[in-house]
């Protein structure tokens, strides 16, 4: 999800000459700090949305409750 959103620069800054190794394993591991980072946070507001906001995106409570108690690094 928001990993492939991101997979263009990282190929791009990875390309480039001017990085070192170190310095792309790093900047991936930002990426994938802040990708983590991100569902843990949508996940825990996924539990506490109302019935009828719930509707609104498509969801019941159980898939919500299912997707909110996934561990962070699962996609």
């Amino acid at each position: 999800m928001a990993h492939a959103t991101h997979a263009p620069q990282i190929a791009y800054l990875g390309g480039q000459n001017t990085l070192s190794p170190l310095a792309v394993v790093a900047l991936r591991v930002a990426v994938t700090l802040t990708v983590w980072s991100e569902r843990r946070r949508t996940r825990l507001h996924l539990k506490h949305l109302d019935d009828h906001l719930l509707r609104d995106i498509g969801l019941d409570r159980l898939t919500a409750q299912e997707e909110a108690n996934r561990k962070f690094w699962l996609m």
